[in-house]
């Protein structure tokens, strides 16, 4: 196993060195003059080339004064449903803008920190958001069958009924964030708006840092709860403190992807380095969602434009995590029930 663990720290470096560089680099397209010269006089006239933008026509756009009563503005339901007059003004141009650079022989480049992709209805990015309700799915199926097994079909202690496996409480908060996580991804690249992008990083990075206090737990097994406190304490601190950064002072792209690539990375080690000393029956499915979640975070780090303007690095990744997640819970599943085990024959 010694080699399998130098191959996972040396994919924690490529990581490392790719999450330093791409982060550097900034959205081109926002700052590009034609494009912003294309938005403006598309939410004065309403017009780019043959496409008329209607909400630019209503009253009921960005353009409301800010004193206006709330009853005459547009209802929420309608903003949801609707692709307001700048969100229109924002992807007509930007497509325009992407026509004009590919006739001259450029290659795409990122709007407000996302690539030009085409939309389908009201998704904005439909491969994406689709894929992200696949992995909801898969989650939420993930955790009814463990909740099914260590409820129904393993032993419970005889006097609290409750679960011989000590992680049972901290696999379902587990399971809850990553449910919430995916379902604000799906609605994300359902409909980019500042309420969805913030709930949407603000969810996955709540869960890498409960997946990395998780990890810590687990392959330490720690199980007093003082201890468990301790473990846990700095790491919430922090991530509640990041949360609060992006939320209310600065949603800082490169801060968060350097955030959220390193809880990645650490846990990643830590579940590497357990697999590679432990005798757990179930390291195998360990090891496979170890390097297949290495080389998967690889698509978040080393991005490309997406493909047709529908597949890009991101949509793919997203396509790499639906069957990780199945043999994650899968490994979760087997530890439950060799921890149950081994607990039982320990009381007899």
């Amino acid at each position: 196993m010694a080699g399998s663990s130098l191959w996972v720290v040396q994919l924690a470096s490529l990581l490392a060195v790719g999450f330093v560089l791409g982060s550097v680099e900034a959205s081109q397209g926002d700052v590009d003059p034609h494009y912003r010269t294309c938005v403006k006089e598309c939410q004065s006239t309403a017009i780019i080339g043959s496409n008329i933008i209607s909400h630019c026509q209503s009253p009921e756009n960005d353009s409301i004064p800010a004193g206006n009563s709330w009853y005459t503005q547009e209802p929420l339901y309608t903003q949801w449903k609707q692709l307001n007059c700048m969100t229109d003004c924002r992807y007509y141009c930007m497509m325009q803008r992407e026509e004009e650079r590919q006739s001259g022989g450029l290659s795409p480049v990122k709007y407000h920190g996302k690539w030009p992709f085409i939309r389908v209805s009201v998704f904005q990015e439909p491969l994406s958001a689709a894929l992200s309700a696949l992995n909801l799915l898969m989650h939420f199926t993930g955790w009814l069958s463990f909740f099914l097994l260590v409820n129904y079909r393993l032993p419970v202690r005889p006097q609290t009924k409750r679960t011989y496996y000590e992680y049972t409480g901290l696999w379902h908060i587990y399971a809850i964030l990553s449910m919430n996580a995916w379902f604000w991804s799906s609605i994300f690249h359902t409909r980019d708006i500042d309420l969805t992008e913030k709930l949407d990083y603000s969810s996955a990075v709540a869960l890498l840092g409960y997946s990395l206090i998780l990890s810590l737990l687990r392959t330490f097994n720690v199980k007093d709860e003082a201890t468990r406190v301790m473990f846990a304490a700095p790491i919430l601190a922090f991530v509640t403190t990041h949360i609060l950064y992006l939320n209310f002072y600065a949603l800082d792209y490169g801060w968060n992807m350097k955030v959220c690539i390193a809880m990645g990375v650490v846990q990643l080690l830590a579940w590497a380095i357990w697999a590679g000393v432990t005798r757990h029956p179930s390291r195998l499915k360990l090891w496979m969602v170890v390097f297949g979640g290495a080389l998967a975070m690889l698509l978040e780090v080393y991005d490309f434009p997406p493909y047709k303007g529908y597949a890009d690095a991101h949509s793919l990744w997203h396509a790499s995590t639906i069957p990780l997640t199945y043999l994650w819970w899968s490994f979760i599943k087997d530890d439950a029930e060799f921890r149950t085990s081994t607990v039982v024959k320990k009381a007899k």
